[in-house]
């Protein structure tokens, strides 16, 4: 059973960072396309960042500049560096995990990023 274990979140103030992390358990390879993406209230989920097995990353305009991601493929992790953030960062953030050889994907349960003084 593939399941996604997010860590990191919570309240910062503007300009801080902050680092999420999730790792894909319950897999025997490490062929996954891993991300994150991020919703308000309101509105459609929306991609902030993705990470293929290769290194290959697509990010949204928002977030290029600010915000980093990594993976670490022994571990199937991967890892959002988040700084310089805003209050429109402010959102529920879902780890995302995609394999490239069923393209089934997987979503975690969502960890919350506060961006207020």
């Amino acid at each position: 059973q593939v399941q996604l274990v997010e860590s990191g979140g919570g309240l910062v103030q503007p300009g801080g960072s902050l680092r999420l992390s999730c790792a894909v358990s319950g897999s025997i390879h490490s062929r996954w396309i891993m991300g994150w993406y991020r919703q308000t209230p309101g509105k459609q989920r929306e991609l902030a960042a993705t990470i293929t097995h290769a290194g290959t990353i697509n990010s949204s305009d928002a977030v290029k500049g600010r915000f980093t991601i990594s993976r670490d493929n022994a571990k199937n992790t991967v890892y959002l560096q988040m700084n310089m953030l805003k209050p429109e960062d402010t959102a529920v953030y879902y780890c995302y995990a995609k394999s490239e050889i069923t393209s089934r994907d997987y979503w975690g349960q969502g960890t919350q990023v506060t961006v207020s003084s």
